[in-house]
């Protein structure tokens, strides 16, 4: 395919979210997003995908009123200037004004084999009606009801027992994107066809709703399967037993004879059903049978039909007979490490019994054989993590073991629908981390802020020595297991070893040890600052201040340094005498639930310390709206933190923000070049540049440019990429494979606006997803690349004219991010200057990336405000109280 569109995407959903994303891959642009409004302050996928990319987004209730469009959306739609509209799953109905607009009109994908089961619930109907072949259409938008001609379908085979769920995530969504780009690649090449649709066999159906969903019973087997599949999961077919609506889920054909079961009366049913070991079964009026395996009631309580008759509410999470065996396999074994443990109970906890980490690798070395020495240019072992009811399910390559198994809040680990995805960076084999059930979050906080009343985390006189030994026993544990948990953060977020066991472990044991020192020096427990006040004679006034927690905070931490932003924040938490909820990114998950263990062997009460994997659109935004969390502490994208704002703000709760940056780094010819060099290479590919503070932009003065860009790839030359373990590795990999793909995009988008692509820009030939350090010259301000943070190895250069300060400053800051910056030059006159004149949080002289425990750190503008570390950041985990007495 030749020739690229400019696009207009119109829709919404995580289907919309792919096909956008696809076609900017494919190199098409998007020249603007038009979506739903945010709904209960979360924004549709669609829109944070194009908001986070930069792509203009438009969020309209409605297009048109009274029948009419409305002229303002239309004109802001027009603006974009798109040569074709896409619409990969829309639920608004769009304007003619709109539709034929674009040179190439619009285009729409509909989830059926036009021209049968036009409308909204095809899907649905296609099961319903009980179709052989199901499919989907991509079809040239018209005035009429999915009328238009077509451009392409696809089909697939629809199989006995396939539910709405089946066909959608089986053939639907996958090839339906697919298709998507391979129709926008045809429009753009010329070779679109526009097949007029067939009258013969067209159909149209209504949507399909839960008061119409009703089963009928007066019909054959078959046709009652088809009709509760074809509803299966929304809306749901449903029935009448014992007076109340029960809805049913999970149905078969059922061929075999009559089972024994009891007998349950269905309203409207000729015959009773059978509630059996496997499920409910029910007949149709040809005598055949239909088994269900799922009931929900008006309630919203879902329990397998097989235990309709069961008083036991719990049975629902009763092990299957395979998972039973597991454990007791498991329990053998467990019986052979924990020696001093006389029996082995199911209320057996691993960890408490005396067991640690390095157990946990002998558990795996006896279940899947030993790992052997990881070597991204050989074979890797690759381990994925998911939680399961109780159970943490261990999975090496193809081979898979469950271990049963209590870090942090044992008894709120329960299983969800679907993994978290988590992948080795070195190879990019994909595993899944499960999350915690949403109904469940409430119970998290609610432990925590009950811990917070009745744990040893009490600011009064006798504890605070207390507090400041568990701190530094835990500051001890975490660097007597530094090098355990380097390897972890290593594997888990693809640092390079070195880096982990100085700067990700070292500087956490730094942080907690430096709180230790502040847990005795807060004012809360004693009476703090008095005040001297005007007096209301003849009587005395006494005015004095105390410092109090917050109560319960939770704490959103981001992939980069997993373990030291953990620190950072919860450090200061607790030593303010809060209690925490700490949400580690959905990727890397692994060194929050090693510090649970540590923390709780350090001698923290049991509920001070919570640690919650899952992913920030569900446990990010239950935390972030909870009444009772009276904190969030977040570091990450400038987009969530917005989000997170608007959640937060519903009950006023208390904010702090490390976001986004793009920080520049001012290079005067003055420098010690040698030492800017290396700096100025520390300040972009430390931690393969996926550091908050990286340097975003450098502008080099023009006198000594090509020099400075001569060593500079030099030496990137010099550096090895590889294995992170490795200790000779200078360059590891990247967090995750999507991240990586955003990289090389990114620097496609800098060669196309052109920017001079001196060195890299390229995935590295070899299993994971390794990086080559990249660096532009000729860096425009206009440019994507000179606004917009790359998060990876990415050196942008840009010259300024010889003594230009003033204009070089204004460059600098111009920008709408404020978290650091740097300036290099002998001047200290000079250097003094341009530090107070540049707009960020942080400035470094002569010198990059050297933060320490007792300097606050943050930003200004859109990196956010708050402060981490230093006596300030305790200010961001407590309130003042001001109290008067009379006397």
């Amino acid at each position: 395919y030749q020739h690229k569109l400019k696009l207009a995407l119109i829709g919404q959903s995580i289907f919309g979210q792919e096909v956008y994303s696809k076609l900017r891959k494919e190199g098409h642009k998007v020249v603007g997003v038009f979506t739903v409004p945010d709904k209960n302050g979360q924004a549709d996928p669609l829109a944070l995908a194009a908001e986070k990319d930069g792509t203009p987004v438009f969020k309209f209730p409605r297009w048109r009123a009274k029948g009419k469009p409305i002229e303002e959306v239309v004109a802001a739609y027009k603006s974009v200037g798109a040569e074709l509209n896409v619409l990969p799953f829309c639920t608004q109905f769009i304007p003619m004004d709109v539709i034929d607009c674009p040179k190439h009109g619009s285009i729409i994908y509909h989830p059926s084999i036009l021209p049968r089961h036009r409308g909204a619930s095809a899907i649905n109907w296609t099961l319903i009606q009980g179709d052989k072949k199901a499919g989907f259409t991509i079809f040239w938008a018209d005035d009429g009801l999915d009328t238009g001609p077509i451009l392409l379908q696809r089909e697939c085979d629809v199989g006995q027992n396939d539910t709405v769920d089946d066909l959608y995530n089986r053939f639907l969504f996958p090839e339906g994107i697919k298709a998507m780009v391979e129709a926008v690649h045809l429009i753009a090449d010329g070779k679109a066809p526009r097949i007029p649709q067939p009258k013969e066999g067209a159909t149209y159906e209504g949507i399909q709703k839960k008061e119409n969903a009703e089963i009928s019973w007066d019909q054959p087997a078959a046709a009652l399967h088809n009709w509760i599949r074809g509803h299966d999961k929304v809306p749901g077919a449903w029935t009448t037993i014992d007076g109340q609506m029960v809805t049913f889920y999970g149905s078969s054909l059922f061929d075999a004879s009559v089972p024994a079961g009891q007998e349950l009366a269905i309203k409207g049913a000729s015959r009773p059903g059978l509630v059996t070991k496997n499920g409910l079964v029910v007949f149709g009026n040809d005598g055949k049978m239909v088994l269900v395996r799922n009931l929900q009631f008006e309630d919203g309580k879902m329990i397998p039909a097989s235990k309709y008759f069961s008083a036991d509410e719990t049975t629902a999470l009763e092990l299957t007979e395979e998972e039973k065996k597991m454990a007791e396999d498991i329990r053998a074994i467990w019986k052979g490490i924990l020696t001093n443990v006389a029996a082995i109970e199911n209320s057996t906890d691993f960890f408490k019994s005396g067991a640690s980490s390095m157990h946990v690798v002998r558990f795996i070395n006896i279940t899947v054989g030993p790992p052997g020495q990881v070597n991204c240019a050989e074979e890797t072992a690759c381990l994925s993590v998911e939680k399961r009811r109780n159970f943490f399910h261990l999975q090496k390559n193809t081979i898979s073991s469950s271990v049963p198994i209590h870090t942090a809040m044992p008894s709120l680990y329960c299983a969800v629908p679907g993994g978290l995805p988590w992948a080795s960076e070195y190879t990019g084999e994909e595993g899944s981390v499960t999350q915690l059930a949403a109904a469940r979050w409430w119970q998290a906080v609610h432990l925590d802020s009950k811990a917070k009343q009745q744990s040893g985390i009490v600011r009064c006189h006798f504890s605070l020595m207390w507090i400041f030994n568990i701190f530094i026993r835990l500051a001890d544990l975490m660097e007597e297991h530094q090098e355990e948990l380097a390897t972890i953060e290593s594997l888990d977020s693809g640092a390079v070893y070195t880096l982990a066991l100085k700067t990700h472990i070292g500087m956490s044991v730094q942080t907690f040890r430096y709180f230790a020192g502040w847990c005795d020096k807060i004012q809360a427990s004693e009476y703090g600052a008095t005040i001297p006040i005007n007096q209301a004679r003849p009587n005395h006034n006494l005015t004095f201040t105390k410092k109090e927690p917050l109560g319960v905070c939770a704490i959103i931490i981001p992939w980069n340094y997993p373990l030291m932003m953990l620190a950072w924040k919860s450090a200061a938490c607790l030593a303010a005498g809060n209690t925490l909820v700490l949400k580690p990114a959905q990727v890397t998950p692994l060194t929050s639930l090693k510090f649970a263990e540590l923390s709780a062997k350090a001698g923290f009460p049991k509920g001070v310390i919570n640690i919650l994997p899952g992913s920030g659109g569900l446990v990010g935004q239950h935390l972030s709206e909870h009444p009772d969390v009276r904190k969030v502490g977040f570091t990450g994208s400038t987009p969530t933190g917005k989000q997170i704002m608007k959640s937060a703000a519903a009950n006023l709760k208390k904010v702090s923000l490390e976001l986004g940056g793009k920080s520049p780094l001012i290079i005067f010819s003055d420098c010690e070049l040698d030492r800017a060099v290396k700096m100025g290479m520390g300040a972009v590919y430390f931690n393969k540049g996926e550091n908050c503070i990286a340097a975003g932009r450098l502008f080099v003065e023009e006198s000594i440019h090509d020099e400075f860009v001569s060593k500079v790839v030099e030496e990137i030359k010099k550096m090895k990429i590889g294995d992170p373990l490795d200790r000779s590795t200078d360059h590891g990999p990247q967090n995750h494979k999507a991240h990586l793909e955003k990289l090389l995009q990114y620097c496609e988008t800098g060669v196309k606006e052109g920017a001079t692509l001196v060195y890299g820009g390229r995935q590295v030939c070899r299993p994971g997803f390794f990086m080559e350090p990249t660096v532009f010259t000729d860096v425009e301000d206009h440019m994507y690349i000179a606004q917009e943070e790359s998060f990876g190895p990415v050196m942008v250069i840009s010259k300024f004219k010889n003594g230009d300060v003033d204009g070089v400053l204004q460059r600098a800051n111009a920008t709408e991010y404020g978290l650091a910056s740097g300036v290099f030059t002998k001047d200290i006159s000079k250097a003094l200057y341009v530090s107070e004149k540049l707009e960020a949080g942080t400035v470094f002289i002569n010198t990059y990336n050297k933060t320490d425990v007792a300097a606050p750190f943050g930003g200004f503008k859109l990196s956010g405000f708050g402060k981490d570390l230093g006596e300030e950041a305790l200010h961001e985990y407590l309130r003042t109280k001001a109290i008067t007495v009379e006397y």
